[in-house]
């Protein structure tokens, strides 16, 4: 059974900080609509406050998580102990997407590594927080950061960037809207 915790506190937070990878769940309010679930790395997870996360959505091929925060805002983040101690964090909340030419997004960007290519920030307000004891969770020692979307992200360049999400970003594969900015108005 799970703890719920009021707030990110100081111990949540070192945890989920230490974490060099975690999950992402989100779903589409149609029941035959497909949930999504995503695992996250490369140093792009920050806490903003006791009751806020982002995180950096770094081009991929699909956008699934993009068209659910759209629609219905639902999210789960999961953080999980692979070395030490046994522990899950969970925090559930309400997801926005932060586009380029938001308002937001300059003093948000500013958080992270500049060299990483994003086509979003994630914000969270998050409205749960939880542990769970991790018990059946595998220890895995890191061996070392995949550098592959980094390294492919900079063979494209940003107009290959562009061009790949207009064709693979614009919508979820339900057919919902995703990314603003690479649909042509």
């Amino acid at each position: 059974m799970s703890t719920p915790h009021p707030e990110i506190d100081a111990s949540i937070r070192a945890f989920i900080e230490s974490q060099l990878v975690f999950f992402v769940a989100t779903a589409p309010l149609d029941a035959s609509g497909h949930v999504n679930l995503s695992p996250k790395g490369l140093d792009s997870f920050r806490v903003l406050g006791p009751h806020e996360v982002a995180y950096l959505d770094h081009v991929g091929s699909g956008a699934e998580t993009i068209a659910h925060a759209r629609e219905n805002g639902r999210i789960t983040l999961m953080f999980c102990a692979f070395e030490g101690r046994p522990k899950i964090v969970r925090l559930h909340g309400r997801a926005e997407v932060v586009e380029p030419a938001d308002p937001a997004f300059a003093e948000l960007r500013a958080l992270f590594n500049a060299g990483q290519q994003v086509r979003s920030i994630i914000r969270v307000a998050v409205e749960r927080v939880s542990d769970s004891c991790g018990f059946g969770v595998p220890l895995y020692a890191p061996v070392g950061t995949r550098t592959q979307l980094v390294d492919w992200a900079d063979r494209k360049g940003p107009e290959g960037l562009e061009t790949y999400q207009q064709q693979k970003n614009a919508q979820s594969i339900d057919g919902l809207p995703a990314l603003r900015w690479v649909t042509p108005e």
